[in-house]
């Protein structure tokens, strides 16, 4: 019926979108989801090329970056992938995900992410560690990552500026750009005070 996996799924994913009543939010994850599932770019996938001029402008698509778990997200990659689409994209962000290796489980603070990309992006989902005490870090220092985008926003001057602020460096508070490192002495002083309260709770 169809001449393409693309022009299948974008029809149905249409057709769905429109029988609810096209609400706000409805997300579409392509087969191509990263760049190394791209053939032979994001920018000249014909399938992406499909899915961007076929899929109703309402529906939001999922990527997670240049591979399944990205270690970096740039203003690059993602001016690319909006450009192929015809949308921002919607991360999915693997950073934390363990579910593919339950030997490991990720602590660091939310990382690798350049400044100012909240305007490249329609939304970013974390998926987390597979134990949830485990993400309390993760979550917490995205919630830093993300006040700090929401001051970039309103200062346009520093967003999208190719400067990363390495771990360790203080600067970031001084500016009200995301230091990592101090996010993450952020996140450990709420969590262990956390953790002390859950202690003085009865029966603990």
């Amino acid at each position: 019926v169809f001449p393409s996996l693309a022009q299948a799924q974008a029809s149905v994913a249409n057709e769905v979108y429109q029988e609810l009543g096209q609400p706000s939010i409805f997300l579409f994850c392509p087969t191509e989801y990263c760049s190394s599932l791209c053939s032979p770019s994001p920018s000249q996938s014909c399938y992406l090329q499909t899915i961007g001029q076929e899929l109703l402008p309402g529906i939001g698509v999922i990527w997670t970056g240049p591979k399944v778990v990205s270690q970096e997200l740039s203003a690059v990659l993602l001016e690319e992938v909006e450009a192929v689409l015809r949308r921002r994209p919607v991360i999915w962000d693997n950073l934390y995900a363990n579910d593919y290796d339950c030997r490991r489980v990720f602590l660091g603070p939310y990382m690798g992410r350049a400044p100012g990309l909240m305007s490249r992006l329609d939304g970013l989902l974390l998926n987390p560690n597979c134990e949830l005490q485990a993400n309390f870090i993760p979550i917490h220092t995205l919630g830093t990552w993300f006040q700090s985008e929401l001051g970039s926003c309103a200062h346009p001057d520093h967003a999208g500026t190719p400067e990363v602020t390495a771990l360790g460096d203080s600067q970031g508070a001084q500016d009200g750009s995301y230091s990592p490192q101090e996010a993450l002495e952020l996140a450990l002083c709420d969590w262990v005070a956390e953790i002390n309260q859950q202690a003085l709770e009865p029966g603990r």
